[in-house]
């Protein structure tokens, strides 16, 4: 198991491996064997960035047993998602800023990602686990309000597409077991999600398989796997931390 990171140090942009405070300096391409330089940084020298630039961001809708019952919804046929745009991409801890279009409910939903290693199409679920690199905490915040807007039109991806609105990090976990993941949302420190990824309907192996025989997934690509029961809205001012089990913690703020 290793915590990928991606950071600045000088004035350069570094990737390593993420142990407690220690920083472990590697060249390369993270997701192309990168080899280790055997520097070692204190994280209090850095400046974190996000872990890698996706060429796409695909959100599961409906994947948990708990919120479909809640919603009374079913259990889909396939995987049914979404995109975001990557222009909504923010940087660690980056407020979540309201856009001055609009002035309704701001949602956060905390998730699992799943974060793809290398070019893929057309596969198995069981073929799909090497070609995950590894897992990230993911905060899909979206324009609730929106998405009803015009009865003609579900408008999810531009409720989830707001500039800040994509939030992922803070390092991304190897080495892990997605299919027993406890996930934990606090909303001014007050616990509003606690779910585990057991409760999905389609695992994460189910999703990237189904999503390859639809497009290819590239290196650094993001999926986040949808969210559970307590997802809800937010105020300005509030502070919304997303935490998964074994990856790690995201705190932002909406303004």
């Amino acid at each position: 198991m290793a915590n990928w990171i991606s950071f600045t140090y000088k004035n350069q942009t570094n990737i390593g491996v993420l142990d407690g405070d220690t920083v472990e300096l590697f060249n390369g391409d993270m997701f192309n064997n990168p080899t280790t330089t055997g520097q070692k940084l204190s994280v209090d020298d850095i400046k974190l960035l996000n872990p890698c630039n996706p060429s796409k961001i695909i959100a599961l809708w409906n994947n948990y047993k708990t919120l479909a019952d809640e919603k009374g919804l079913s259990k889909p046929n396939n995987p049914l998602y979404l995109n975001k745009a990557i222009s909504c991409i923010s940087q660690p801890g980056e407020d979540i800023v309201r856009p001055k279009s609009y002035n309704e409910a701001i949602f956060y939903e905390g998730e699992l990602g799943i974060v793809i290693g290398k070019h893929c199409k057309d596969l198995e679920p069981n073929e799909t686990k090497d070609y995950i690199f590894g897992f990230t905490c993911i905060n899909d915040v979206t324009g609730m309000d929106i998405v009803k807007k015009d009865p003609s039109f579900d408008q999810w991806t531009r409720s989830k597409s707001f500039d800040t609105f994509g939030i992922f990090g803070p390092g991304i976990v190897t080495g892990i077991d997605p299919l027993n993941l406890q996930i934990e949302s606090k909303l001014n420190g007050k616990i509003v999600q606690n779910y585990n990824t057991s409760d999905m309907f389609f695992n994460v192996y189910e999703i990237v398989s189904f999503l390859s025989k639809d497009m290819s997934l590239l290196p650094g690509d993001i999926i986040a796997c949808g969210t559970n029961a307590g997802l809800g809205p937010m105020s300005e001012g509030d502070t919304i931390k997303v935490s998964v089990e074994g990856i790690g913690e995201l705190t932002n703020k909406l303004v």
